[in-house]
């Protein structure tokens, strides 16, 4: 662990996290190196030199990363650099369960306050899935392009989505959201607090609601999107994230599934047969063997008997 924890505030439990029957053990925090001054900068030795990956290197990329975030508008690339430098110490300390879910965020975002930002979520799934591809946010929203066309017209077949006449893509988007998890269904029902699976995903704003109202009596502490007239705000349990226009609502449950992967959370049960098809339609990444269930093996053999697979 090369995080410094006195700079949250509080340390998470010590502990351990049980994975797979096995008792992983938690990481020490040793002494981590002072931050560097403003005027230091990466140098390629910081990748090359056989310390690259030395925790007191690993501490100084994270040092310099917590002070470029306090900057006001910190630059991307700067920020992107620093974040492809301690990847591997990141995951770890992510991917370490011994926080509880609804609590991971929170610790997450403070260790990292730069995955409020959209951008830098993208690009973590993109270091996740497929690193060396610089090519892969491009390819990830072409293929969910396509596979919302072809949703569109499986939706109108099964007779669960209108022909899209007369909306916009924004309205088509939200549409499309409400029904994928009545596509795709899940066994297990939504909890009697929860309307519909589809809140899981989305949720439009009735005429003088209050978005934060809503979070706040919200049981579910996965991602969402809380869409307005003007824009959308997505939200991870009853937490605020970030806004973005409302246009890009087409690309939401990308970003959905962005902060899943970094935010190490657990798919929910009444979605979660949506989300394994999306993980293994449009991400491309593995499905485990125990998320092979019977209502993901059927949806799977209807998506592709309909698509021609």
């Amino acid at each position: 662990m090369i995080l410094d924890r006195s700079t949250e505030g509080s340390s998470s439990s010590d502990s351990g996290s049980k994975e797979g029957g096995k008792r992983r053990p938690r990481c020490s925090l040793e002494e981590v190196p002072s931050p560097p001054s403003s005027s230091d900068s990466i140098q390629p030795a910081d990748i090359d030199s056989p310390d690259a990956d030395s925790p007191a290197t690993l501490a100084k990329h994270y040092k310099t990363l917590q002070t470029m975030c306090k900057r006001k508008n910190p630059n991307h690339q700067d920020v992107a650099h620093l974040l492809d430098l301690e990847f591997g110490a990141r995951r770890a300390f992510i991917d370490l369960n011994t926080v509880r879910e609804e609590d991971r965020h929170d610790k997450i975002l403070a260790a990292y306050p730069c995955f409020k930002d959209i951008g830098h979520v993208m690009d973590e799934l993109q270091r996740i899935l497929d690193k060396d591809n610089g090519n892969f946010i491009d390819e990830l929203k072409g293929r969910w392009h396509d596979f919302c066309q072809k949703v569109q017209f499986f939706g109108v077949w099964k007779k669960m989505l209108k022909p899209p006449m007369g909306m916009d893509k924004a309205e088509q988007a939200v549409e499309i959201l409400h029904q994928l998890p009545s596509l795709f269904p899940s066994t297990s029902a939504p909890s009697k607090r929860v309307r519909d699976a589809s809140e899981a995903l989305v949720h439009v704003l009735q005429e003088k609601e209050d978005p934060h109202a809503y979070l706040k009596k919200r049981p579910l502490s996965c991602p969402v999107l809380i869409v307005s007239p003007s824009n959308c705000l997505l939200a991870v349990g009853d937490v605020p994230i970030t806004t973005f226009p409302k246009d890009k609502v087409t690309e939401g449950a990308l970003y959905l599934m962005a902060y899943y992967y970094t935010l190490h959370h657990t798919y929910p049960k009444c979605v979660a047969t949506l989300l394994s098809v999306i993980q293994k339609g449009v991400l491309l990444d593995k499905i485990h063997e125990q998320d092979l269930t019977s209502s993901y093996k059927k949806s799977m053999a209807e998506w592709k008997a309909f698509i021609g697979q």
